[in-house]
């Protein structure tokens, strides 16, 4: 089972994908954490994440490489992927290609495991004036609509709200 949850910033997608992992997962779930620690911000906005799913997952963190952290997990685990945007996001900065996102993508989600993933919909900003955001734009679309496609469930979260699409 593949399952992507997609939603603006703020929209609830954390807290409807961990619910759903938990639903699903026959044991305790992984939680993969993607996110650096760039400032003081991204630690409070962490620390929440943290409280938020308790002891109810087995955390592991990995900003750049998931296939090998994935590669180690036996067969039907349930792992919450939290969150793709985050991984794009480290991946330009440590200078990676879209190409090796895809690879990761493609390979990720070949392997016997059921795996949930988080993305934030940068679709509907404006285009910026910013050659590095629009990158980041443009990657994720193409990103989502890889695991889009991949995933045998979509749902879109608006205000906390989920709303299946595939």
């Amino acid at each position: 089972m593949k399952a992507l949850f997609i939603g603006g910033i703020k929209s609830g997608k954390s807290k409807n994908a961990e619910l759903y992992a938990l639903k699903i997962s026959q044991d305790k779930p992984y939680y993969l954490a993607t996110t650096e620690f760039f400032d003081e911000e991204m630690k409070t906005k962490i620390s929440l994440h943290k409280d938020q799913r308790k002891n109810n997952f087995i955390t592991i963190e990995e900003g750049l490489d998931l296939v090998s952290i994935l590669q180690t997990l036996t067969t039907n685990k349930t792992i919450l992927v939290e969150c793709v945007s985050m991984w794009i996001n480290n991946m330009l900065h440590h200078k990676r290609s879209e190409e090796e996102m895809i690879l990761q993508i493609n390979t990720i989600c070949s392997l016997d495991l059921n795996l949930i993933f988080v993305l934030n919909d940068v679709g509907c900003a404006v285009v910026s004036e910013n050659k590095l955001v629009r990158d980041f734009v443009d990657i994720s679309g193409r990103i989502s609509q890889l695991l889009a496609s991949k995933c045998d469930e979509v749902f879109q979260i608006t205000a906390g709200i989920r709303v299946k699409i595939k």
